[in-house]
């Protein structure tokens, strides 16, 4: 009887072990995102920081890094 056991143990443990191997050696799928595109960078006028164009704070034709140095730019 306890022979019986240990081969159900066993054959259960080995379909446990196989099964997880199986899912670890399946490729994994990934996701292609398209690469993105460059942006054009623009010099803060009060630090001279490059920021991304869509980024940079604009004032009087001046693009800035942030809007304190918008406000110490313009003073």
């Amino acid at each position: 009887m306890k022979y019986i056991v240990l081969l159900v143990v066993l054959v259960v443990a080995f379909g446990v072990w196989r099964n997880r191997r199986s899912a670890d050696d399946a490729p994994s799928v990934e996701v292609q995102r398209p690469p993105t595109l460059p942006q054009d960078m623009v010099a803060c006028a009060y630090c001279g920081v490059h920021v991304p164009q869509a980024d940079a704070v604009l004032l009087a034709g001046h693009a800035f890094c942030s809007s304190d140095h918008r406000d110490r730019g313009a003073a």
